[in-house]
């Protein structure tokens, strides 16, 4: 009889652990949630639509490697050289 007793206890604290995990995933998947909508409110404030998000990277790289290239382009070599 104290096998089965055991045993019962055991079940129960399985499904009390597993009542704990599905909690915090779900607070977890909120949180998660949140976070995604900020993000998407984000990007519209800056006028990137989520799928054009890797063009736009790219588009910010170019322009970045562009505007560094002018830079080095606008910087007087013999002083640079010296250095």
């Amino acid at each position: 009889m104290a096998d089965y007793e055991k045993k019962l206890n055991q079940i129960k604290d399985n499904l009390d652990k597993a009542k704990n995990l599905r909690i915090r995933a779900e607070a977890r998947l909120e949180q998660l949630n949140r976070q995604k909508e900020e993000i998407l409110s984000e990007l519209k404030e800056l006028g990137v639509e989520p799928e054009n998000l890797d063009n736009e990277i790219e588009k910010l790289k170019d322009e970045i490697e562009s505007l560094i290239k002018k830079a080095e382009s606008l910087l007087p070599e013999d002083l640079v050289a010296r250095q």
